[in-house]
């Protein structure tokens, strides 16, 4: 799967009068996880070019497990935490941190040992 899961819908509203998708629980190592732009709260608007307005959840779910290997969301980021399941985990357990809060450092770290490498080798 896609690595998350989702609440709302015209029939199960995750908030009053809204009955817009939200993403609720991002999986630890999965791939909106390892991908790491999606937040839980983000209220996803369209699937690849399908707008989510007024889906039923089941019919939203659906539109998730056959959206394919390469999917293309449209978001809304949340401006506030909500009450409720959102960012909620139950276990005690933190969000993580997104890719680029590993990758950026890291790469820097190797840049710099690569120019040290080629600054040492000169010398010799």
């Amino acid at each position: 799967g896609l690595g998350f899961n989702i609440v709302g819908g015209t029939d199960q509203q995750y908030i009053a009068n809204d009955s817009s998708i939200y993403v609720s629980w991002i999986k630890k190592d999965g791939a909106a996880y390892l991908d790491g732009r999606l937040q839980e709260g983000d209220k996803i608007l369209a699937i690849n070019g399908k707008d989510l307005k007024n889906l039923r959840h089941k019919d939203a779910v659906e539109l998730f497990r056959n959206a394919g290997y390469f999917v293309s969301l449209k978001i809304q980021r949340r401006l506030q935490p909500q009450n409720g399941p959102v960012g909620h985990r139950g276990d005690g357990e933190s969000g993580g941190l997104p890719l680029a809060a590993i990758l950026v450092p890291g790469l820097a770290l190797a840049a710099t040992a690569v120019w040290i490498l080629l600054r040492y080798r000169q010398r010799m």
